[in-house]
């Protein structure tokens, strides 16, 4: 059993904590912060529920968050159990009309809808939206090149109903937030044809925080952050600087298109991004309300 002392300096320390996170509560309430949900983190409820509360404190405290979510392994998971093969080029889905059915099913349905779900239970009031609906994310069809081996020379290939986003419209985004609501987007465009399009989510939150000009867009990932030579995380780049690591091949792989994401959106008006671990309990609240942060923040050169 705690004595009375020691429970009192559990309370002061929360107390201290309370009070250097006011500054940062001042300093986004108001505004908007478009986070994208994705990862190891979608697949476990804990980490589920603890982001729904961040949400929700988030808007407690006058902040506007706008929630992208991915969901590329549960779809997977769902073409499996339907025996539906699965093919990619350079990690990214093929599409046909039969999978495009799937995929919106699994992210406008069963994943955009146990979010809004898991915000409410947390407290908040969410809706739920796909980048279809309000005309939010207008897409084009993604070209995709891909280089043949041993040779310079590119073949455009076709991903089939894989988009990227040509417009944003924030209005529908707009009308939610002024209503005190969370909106969950799903990441679905539709083209000026009519046809549905899935859109990488890393991407269309990217392509949101822009057109909002958002205070901040947070990409929750499987990994700290950006990491140097010797594995150790980088709390802050500057554009050129990320761009100069790019460059020199310290930022590879999977984590050069996070990174391009980041840079586009912060010069197309977002106010900074940054990358940063989902899996890390409250990372949302870490990474805003406190000095050090929790990831790293990419912002524009000065």
């Amino acid at each position: 059993m705690q004595s009375k002392s020691s429970q009192s300096d559990i309370w002061l320390d929360k107390v201290a904590t309370l009070i250097e996170s006011l500054p940062y509560m001042k300093r986004y309430s108001g505004l908007s912060v478009v986070i994208k949900f994705g990862g190891h983190a979608m697949g476990e409820q804990a980490s589920i529920e603890s982001f729904a509360s961040d949400m929700v404190f988030l808007r407690q405290v006058g902040a506007k968050p706008v929630v992208v979510h991915g969901g590329g392994p549960q779809i997977g998971s769902m073409l499996t159990r339907l025996e539906m093969e699965s093919n990619f080029i350079d990690g990214l889905r093929v599409t046909d009309q039969q999978t495009i059915s799937i995929v919106e099913m699994v992210l406008a349905g069963a994943i955009n809808k146990s979010l809004v779900a898991s915000i409410s239970a947390a407290g908040g009031v969410a809706v739920g939206i796909s980048g279809k609906d309000g005309n939010l994310i207008t897409a084009k069809k993604l070209e995709h090149r891909t280089k043949i081996t041993d040779s310079a020379i590119e073949n455009l290939v076709d991903l089939g109903y894989v988009g990227v986003p040509d417009a944003v419209d924030v209005h529908v985004l707009s009308a939610l937030m002024g209503a005190d609501m969370i909106p969950v987007v799903a990441p679905l465009g539709l083209g000026v044809d009519g046809q549905t399009y899935n859109i990488n989510a890393d991407t269309a939150a990217g392509s949101v925080a822009s057109a909002l000009g958002a205070s901040r867009l947070l990409m929750l990932t499987d990994v700290a952050g950006v990491l140097d030579e010797q594995g150790t995380l980088i709390p802050r780049l500057t554009v050129g600087q990320a761009k100069q690591l790019m460059a020199s091949g310290v930022i590879n792989g999977g984590m050069i298109p996070k990174v391009e994401t980041c840079i586009e959106a912060v010069q197309a008006g977002a106010g900074a991004a940054v990358i940063l671990d989902g899996r890390k309990k409250h990372a949302v609240l870490v990474e805003l309300f406190t000095e050090h942060g929790i990831g790293t923040l990419i912002q524009a050169d000065r």
